[in-house]
């Protein structure tokens, strides 16, 4: 089994950064994907980013060239830098990690945009 725990939400000002963590433990060696989804009050949850284990890393539209993720596989931790944030990213973001034996996901951290 694949455990997952979320650092690095707050309060920032529109504009600012923020960088999320998230550290795997237990059978780290059977995931293949992390990556981050969040969601909004009266939303459904989305998908933010996505890293492979080769690297390749995808976006939703609404984040590219702002956030990027990355991924330290020795420390089995995975980041979201988040730039010029928006009210609109406004959310609990979620860490997520596809192994051999499902998809796991951490609890959550909120991020909040607010002047």
């Amino acid at each position: 089994q694949v455990q997952l725990v979320e650092f690095g939400g707050g309060l920032v000002q529109p504009g600012g950064s923020l960088r999320l963590s998230c550290a795997a433990s237990g059978s780290t060696e059977s995931i293949y994907a992390m990556g981050w989804y969040r969601q909004a009050p009266g939303k459904q949850r989305d998908l933010v980013a996505r890293i492979f284990k080769g690297g390749m890393a995808t976006y939703a539209d609404s984040v590219k060239g702002r956030f990027t993720i990355s991924r330290d596989i020795g420390k089995d931790l995975v980041y979201l830098q988040m730039n010029n944030l928006k009210p609109e990213d406004t959310a609990v973001y979620y860490c997520v990690a596809d192994g051999s034996a499902g998809q796991t996901w951490g609890q959550g951290t909120q991020v909040t945009v607010s002047s």
